[in-house]
């Protein structure tokens, strides 16, 4: 198992207070559950760019308002 020492500043020891209390969790459980939420992001965004890949689906193409009024 490891062991990772993070170094907070006022601002963010505060809102680690806050949720820790909010929450009722401790403090590694926070830093925990918010690395599983980023990474369940990560693997959410390629899986929706891997379905827009192989679906063939065109991405959209914009134009500006000028283009748009003449």
């Amino acid at each position: 198992m490891a062991v990772v020492s993070v170094r907070l500043n006022k601002d963010e020891e505060q809102i680690l207070e806050y949720l820790t209390e909010y929450f009722h969790e401790e403090k590694s459980t926070l830093f925990k559950k918010s690395l599983y939420e980023m990474y369940e992001d990560i693997q959410d965004i390629k899986f929706i760019e891997n379905y827009i890949e192989e679906s063939n689906i065109k991405k959209r193409e914009f134009i500006s308002g000028d283009d748009l009024f003449s």
